[in-house]
Order: structure tokens, then sequence, then C-alpha cells
């Protein structure tokens, strides 16, 4: 039983390490800046869930997937990589969602749309079911026995509802900023992600180097 908890523990500690929802709130914050409290509370929700969902799959059949397609973590770690920097450069440059921050009644349920894109990309992937985080989880459970499954997947829901309670309780630094502040962390988080994506590009392409040689 101590085995287990001390393997539980570790498997969330590395789990942690990769997703930080300490690290994820701002950006997720810079990302719905102007959203109302129930669509941050959607967009969480789906971008957690989709991400949870992402990690299970690849947890259990994550060595299978590559296989099949053809697929190696360096070319998984370099487009991961130049997407974040992609959304980076983006809210570097202030247009953020622009088209999604004022609605109009017209056009609502196409905004809606667009918040909902937003957890699914770039929030759920790249940036919280990411290629080290999809990594860890192929790892942790590439014994292939149930238990290290079952610690694995249970390990990474445990880390999805902290990461929610963050970025709903981070919300609350939103109301201390005001749109002036907003505007400075949103671009601080753009200039976060973008360094993030060369960063994961870096890697991608030494492991890339790496299996060339």
């Amino acid at each position: 039983m101590d085995v287990i908890v001390t393997h539980a523990i570790s498997v969330f500690m590395g789990f942690f390490a990769i997703m930080n929802p300490i690290a994820n709130t701002p950006v997720f914050l810079g990302l719905t800046s102007e959203e109302t409290h129930e669509q941050r509370k959607k967009v969480a929700l789906m971008a957690l869930a989709l991400s949870f969902i992402i990690v299970a799959v690849f947890a259990v059949a994550g060595k299978m997937i590559f296989d099949l397609f053809g697929i190696t973590l360096p070319a998984f770690r370099i487009t991961g990589g130049v997407l974040v920097a992609l959304v980076g450069y983006h809210m570097l440059q202030g247009g953020q969602h622009s088209s999604i921050q004022h609605p109009s009644d017209e056009d609502k349920e196409s905004s809606m749309d667009a918040i909902m894109n937003i957890a699914i990309s770039p929030l759920a992937m790249p940036i919280l079911a990411g290629p080290g985080t999809i990594a860890t989880a192929i790892n942790f459970s590439s014994s292939g026995r149930i238990s290290d499954l079952v610690v694995t997947v249970g390990a990474f829901f445990v880390l999805c509802l902290i990461s929610y309670i963050f970025f709903i309780f981070g919300e609350k630094f939103v109301r201390y900023l005001g749109d002036n502040g907003i505007k400075v962390v949103t671009r601080l988080m753009g200039l976060i992600l973008a360094v993030i994506g060369v960063q994961m590009l870096i890697a991608g392409i030494g492991g890339a180097i790496t299996q060339l040689h």
C-alpha cells in the first residue's frame, strides 16, 4: 500500500511539474481576460475535460497511436512549440480574440463558439495536454500494469480539479488589475507563451537530431 501511495505521489508531482496550474493560471486569465465569469467557467471546464480525455487516451494507447501514424515525440514537440509560439505572438501584439470580447446580439452564438474554440486550442492542446504532459502519461503507464494506468489517470484527474480551482479563483486578480492591468498581463503572458513555444521547438529539434544520430 505504501508503495502505491509513494508511486501515486511521484506521478502527481511529475504531472504537476509539467502542467503547472500556478504558471498556467495567468495564461488562462490572459486568454479569457474579458469574458464573463460564466464564460470563463465554461472555458476552464471544457479545456480541462478535453485535457483529461487526451491524457487518458494516450495513457492507455499512446505508443500504439504514435506507431500507427508514424509520429515521433520530437515531431509532436516541434508542432506544439510552433502552435504555442504563434498564440503567444498573437497575444503579444494585442490581437487577442477581438471578435469575441465585445459581441453584439446578432453574433452572440458565433462568439460563444469562438470562446469554446479557445478551450480546445490553445488551452487543452497544446498548453495543458501538451507534448510533455502526454509523454509523461505514456512513461508512467508504459509498464502495462492496470495499477500504473489507474494511478496515472487518477493523478492527472486530481491535477485537473486543482487547475480548475486555480483558474476560477484566479478571476479575483482580474478585478484588481483593471483594464490597463489586464492588457499588460496579456502581453506579458503572450511573451511567456512565445518563449515556452520556442523552448518546446528547441527540445523537439534536439530530440530529432538525437534520433537521426
